[in-house]
């Protein structure tokens, strides 16, 4: 199911059931696993590994290289799981020090960016005009906004929830909503929570917490050591992430 007037390197390697669109292109050294959809004018390049049932919309580029000053010539490696879908005029870079690599079943919508070294988690949604600079990590099941953009060498915690517009310079802990510029810890991501099967008493024990370490007269570090010894892991990890992020109010 390849189209006549798709460009495909000799060198590349496609398995079963691929379907590669009209003008579209597969650079040397590419695997693309089974089920995997190229839509017309996709590109894919350099040392780049598609899973199993990926789609790339038209005019994506995926395993461009590294937008890195220092102007290294060798191509890098970007890495992909299976079940992801990289929308219209998507662009995901190759690594530099180490491999990009994307996980499984993660929704990059029209125009998001990945850089070069990030690595992306599972059922992720990146909202469209998202931009991810280099060194960036990004855990499961976190959620941007539109136009949301952050710096290299930041961590989503998992759950999180980014807000359109943002502009994140600070690690973001797990299961909460920043927002602004510079963004700041607004709540609790409830809504994330729930989609994900959070039962009530787990959404309420992590809203209390969350209140305690942002709310109070002693210093963070006092409100939050009995959460660092939690029962409830979810907890402790939270707190943990608060001590070590400045992405908070106070």
């Amino acid at each position: 199911m390849i189209h006549p007037t798709a460009i495909i390197d000799p060198t590349a390697e496609c398995d079963a059931d691929v379907d590669v669109g009209p003008y579209a292109i597969v650079g040397a050294g590419v695997r693309l696993g089974a089920g995997t959809t190229l839509a017309p004018h996709a590109v894919i390049l350099g040392g780049t590994t598609l899973g199993r049932k990926n789609v790339v919309g038209s005019f994506a580029v995926i395993g461009a290289l590294a937008q890195d000053k220092r102007g290294s010539s060798e191509a890098g490696v970007l890495r992909v799981g299976d079940g992801n879908t990289f929308r219209e005029h998507v662009t995901v870079h190759c690594g530099t020090s180490g491999p990009t690599v994307i996980g499984n079943d993660n929704l990059f919508m029209v125009a998001s960016h990945v850089g070069h070294d990030t690595t992306v988690g599972n059922a992720v949604t990146v909202s469209n005009a998202v931009l991810l600079a280099g060194h960036v990590s990004v855990e499961d099941y976190v959620t941007l906004g539109g136009g949301a953009a952050v710096a290299q060498h930041v961590v989503l915690g998992e759950s999180a929830f980014v807000a359109g517009g943002a502009m994140v310079e600070r690690d973001v802990p797990p299961f909460v909503v920043v927002q602004g510029d510079r963004a700041r810890v607004r709540g609790l991501n409830k809504v994330g929570l729930r989609r994900r099967g959070f039962d009530a008493a787990a959404i309420t024990s992590l809203e209390r917490a969350l209140r305690r370490l942002l709310f109070g007269r002693e210093t963070l570090s006092v409100r939050a050591e009995p959460l660092l010894h939690s029962s409830d892991e979810r907890v402790a990890r939270l707190a943990r992430a608060m001590l070590g992020s400045t992405c908070r109010d106070r």
